[in-house]
């Protein structure tokens, strides 16, 4: 498996979900609640695709499951307010690594930004509550680009922020579809996989795949 060029990069754009926070398995936990909660179907296969779309995506994605009758604003509604209320009780801690990793980006004078298809709003509080806003040049979030991942949308929008060109950029994603995003807008990607392994045609791609932050953070100190 190749692995990045460390020395090309000037700057890292972050996933958030799954990748900085360790919040997948607390929205799929929410998704499924508020289903049962309004007595809808749940099927885990579908809730595993959704993981690294954004909401517009994700609920089109449901009504191609269970049908054009589902009812996407009650469960929008209903799972809105499940989340906003995990926010705010500080359920989504930070992923092993993080802070290592931030703190070899910034003893090499890089500068990082989040690309998320969380819609800012939500992301913004999220990674305040974990004392890492602070140390990002901004935050791009689902809301803000006219194409969800996997298109490049996002990521292009972040290197922009970050005034870098793209093939400059260390992408780094958990989920298949930020991996196939990341690679579209010709970045170079690394996959730290969360609650998905890496796919059949991540592989051929040959990305790289590492276990986790700290493997990421060892390889840009080389």
């Amino acid at each position: 498996m190749s692995t990045f060029d460390a020395r090309s990069i000037r700057a890292i754009i972050l996933d958030m979900d799954g990748l900085l926070l360790d919040s997948e398995r607390v929205a799929y936990a929410i998704g499924r609640e508020a289903s049962e909660h309004l007595g809808l179907a749940w099927d885990h296969e579908v809730a595993m695709r959704m993981i690294g779309m954004n909401s517009r995506d994700g609920y089109r994605l449901l009504q191609e499951a269970f049908g054009p009758d589902f009812p996407v604003d009650a469960h929008q509604a209903e799972f809105g307010r499940r989340y906003e209320q995990a926010i705010v009780d500080g359920r989504f801690p930070l992923k092993p690594g993080v802070t290592e990793l931030l703190d070899r980006i910034e003893l090499r004078g890089l500068e990082s930004a989040v690309a998320t298809s969380t819609r800012r709003s939500r992301a913004l509080p999220k990674l305040e509550g974990v004392g890492i806003l602070r140390r990002l040049k901004g935050v791009i979030g689902g809301d803000e680009v006219r194409h969800g991942k996997p298109a490049p949308d996002i990521y292009l929008a972040a290197a922009a922020l970050l005034q870098t060109p793209i093939e400059h950029c260390l992408v780094l994603e958990d989920s298949n579809t930020g991996v196939r995003g990341g690679l579209a807008a010709g970045a170079q990607v690394v996959m730290i996989p969360d609650l998905l392994s890496p796919a059949a045609d991540v592989l051929a791609r040959g990305v790289t795949v590492m276990a986790d932050l700290h493997e990421v953070a060892r390889h840009l100190a080389a």
